[in-house]
């Protein structure tokens, strides 16, 4: 009897590994992946994540799995997320504890962050630069006081959670000033200097090692780079990085990209800074002509000398089925990812 056990059992092992006519079924663990953080920055501005999941919006791998977004994105080639933070945004979006919530999710997956301060309720852009409703009617000094202090408040509050951006963006856009109208830099080019020195010093306080960068909108136009940063040298305005947007389309990109490339050249030697291109998109149904700018775009900033372009970051590529009526992301209508993205990975 014991026999007969010991056959039986020895059969039942047997069975978990062959089957009538099939090979042994052994299952072999699969390496975790190996993503590469370092050098050349490629990545994304997400900051409509949150509010798009909370609206239901779900995002799927090219199989159609369905898949966590920064988790999706670092897949892809991305090492870098981009996050703008508002001073007190009416319905909480992109606010401290919101820029917090998507910080710890990016540094968690080993992904270098970028903050970008836009010193306002809602959007700061080259049309507008309004200031927050609470600081409205500040005198300059205290405006400067409270761009220190938010800038602070906003920094202390990654550190104290373990987080540290590798670069902070003090301004969105800003190719007139920001802070409307005292530092509006086509009225008053020392003020917007001494605003933005503000937020700079502030950041190197709490992160001495974190690289502040100045963004200006339209890349390709060499003749408001050099009037606004000759302008802020003059007046004793402090950046350790030139960041730029470019949003080229199908009918453009590469003369635009081309006019973006020789401008950074003239920036880095102009102002002994390095560059790096903050945001680009195009039109997310025309993906095989996005495909040939972004991966034309990333090879031209990597073959800049002396590694002087950091990186590129695609806005909102997370963004489908007309979000927000942003239709320049990089998904399709079924919420996975299109070619362009591909680029990333190259």
């Amino acid at each position: 009897m014991r026999r007969n056990k010991i056959v039986l059992l020895a059969a039942l092992v047997l069975a978990l590994f062959v089957g009538c006519d099939d090979e042994p079924q052994l299952q072999t663990p699969q390496p975790e992946p190996e993503y590469d953080m370092t050098g050349f920055a490629k990545g994304a501005d997400v900051s409509w994540l949150t509010e798009m999941e909370s609206d239901g919006v779900l995002f799927y791998d090219a199989n159609g799995k369905q898949t966590e977004c920064m988790h999706l994105l670092r897949d892809l080639g991305m090492n870098s997320i981009r996050l703008r933070v508002w001073v007190n945004p009416t319905d909480g979006w992109c606010n401290m504890q919101d820029v917090l919530v998507k910080a710890w999710r990016a540094n968690q997956l080993g992904m270098r962050i970028m903050i970008d301060f836009h010193y306002s309720d809602s959007w700061a852009d080259p049309g507008k630069q309004n200031k927050p409703s609470a600081w409205a009617d500040l005198s300059f000094d205290d405006l400067k006081t409270a761009v220190a202090d938010h800038t602070t408040e906003v920094l202390t509050l990654l550190k104290q959670n373990g987080i540290t951006p590798e670069w902070v963006q003090v301004g969105n856009e800003t190719g007139n000033g920001m802070l409307w109208d005292d530092g509006k830099a086509s009225e008053n080019m020392a003020q917007y200097a001494a605003l933005n020195n503000a937020g700079y010093d502030a950041v190197k306080t709490v992160f001495p090692d974190a690289l502040v960068v100045i963004h200006l909108q339209e890349g390709n136009k060499n003749s408001m780079y050099e009037w606004l940063f000759d302008g802020l040298e003059s007046n004793g305005g402090k950046w350790d990085v030139i960041g730029m947007s470019l949003y080229p389309s199908a009918d453009d990109w590469e003369s635009l990209t081309s006019d973006m490339i020789s401008n950074m050249n003239d920036m880095i030697s102009r102002y002994g800074t390095p560059v790096m291109v903050c945001e680009t998109g195009m039109p997310w149904d025309d993906a095989e002509t996005s495909y040939a700018f972004l991966s034309n775009l990333l090879v031209q900033c990597k073959a800049i000398a002396d590694d002087q372009c950091l990186g590129v970051l695609y806005w909102e590529p997370q963004a489908y089925n007309g979000w927000n009526d942003y239709t320049l992301g990089a998904f399709d209508e079924s919420g996975k990812p299109t070619v362009a993205l591909d680029a990333f990975a190259e």
